[in-house]
């Protein structure tokens, strides 16, 4: 088994499609780690705010299988391929890491270079994982968001409940409690 630590994002009714896809990776992984869920401006486009989050899974999948199957969830929940590659999302689900695998693993490259570029991707990651070590960077997810110039995005956390819990930690900066 790998812990595998996913990216989802939707600006398109956004709390559906997430709660969706949340139900949608536990009936096919088990039990989910979970980061707070974050708002956020459009980036690179103009568009309506995103819900995003991180969530981690184990599992024996290959990168190509768990990378099928992910399409297949998105394409489920109306996601559009045919528009600009920046716009709306009605859901978006990303392989940030996969173990510690770096390079171009079946069409994937990992691990995604988000991580570093990206608060809505690097917050919620040092919040779930702030001991973890980047695989090309060899630095702590929590040094890395203490690092970040968080004057480059604008980011938040909003209250979200999935299956009667709570998600959302409301703490300003959750890789410094870690």
């Amino acid at each position: 088994m790998v812990r595998v630590y996913l990216g989802l994002g939707s600006n398109i009714d956004r709390e559906r499609h997430i709660l969706a896809a949340l139900d949608a990776l536990s009936a096919q992984f088990g039990q989910l780690l979970l980061s707070s869920v974050f708002e956020s401006q459009a980036v690179g486009f103009e568009g309506d705010p995103f819900y995003n989050l991180v969530v981690g899974i184990d599992t024996d999948w290959p990168v190509s299988r768990l990378s099928g199957y992910l399409k297949a969830l998105e394409d489920r929940h109306g996601r559009r391929r045919d528009g600009p590659r920046y716009s709306g999302r009605t859901l978006d689900i990303d392989i940030l890491t996969y173990g510690q695998q770096s390079g171009i693993v079946d069409g994937v490259t990992l691990p995604r270079g988000e991580i570093l570029h990206n608060a809505f991707v690097l917050w919620p990651l040092a919040e779930l994982a702030p001991d973890e070590l980047h695989p090309l960077v060899g630095q702590r997810y929590g040094d890395l968001w203490r690092a970040y110039d968080r004057r480059r995005q604008a980011l938040w956390p909003v209250s979200f409940n999935w299956r009667g819990k709570e998600l959302t930690r409301f703490a300003t900066n959750p890789a410094e409690e870690a």
